[in-house]
């Protein structure tokens, strides 16, 4: 033993947790990520532009919860996976439509 009283096999456990409850977070980062970059986007009054990158970021995040299994998924499992994957498909589906439909009216 160590003179903390740890062994140094269960510190090495203990941090790999850790960093796994880190990691299991990065998919949901990155879908984070689109939206803030969307968010920005509208802020400085490109909402079409805007409105398709959150659309993506939505269908990004449909995908991702499709493919990483469930002990992985993290933040981005709220439900069920059929249920996450085909909700988030479908309104990120429907806001890439609108974004692309809609007569932009002299801005972009």
């Amino acid at each position: 033993m160590t003179s903390g009283g740890i062994e140094p096999r269960t510190e090495r456990l203990r941090r790999a947790r850790h960093l796994r409850a880190y990691l299991v977070q990065v998919p949901y980062l990155l879908v984070l990520l689109a939206g803030l970059v969307a968010a920005v986007l509208v802020l400085f009054d490109r909402w079409r532009r805007g409105a398709f990158v959150f659309g993506s970021a939505l269908l990004l995040a449909s995908l991702l919860r499709a493919l990483i299994p469930t002990s992985r998924a993290g933040l981005l499992q709220v439900r069920g996976r059929f249920f996450d994957v085909v909700a988030t498909a479908a309104v990120g589906a429907t806001i890439l439509w609108l974004a692309t439909s809609i007569d932009p009216l002299g801005t972009d």
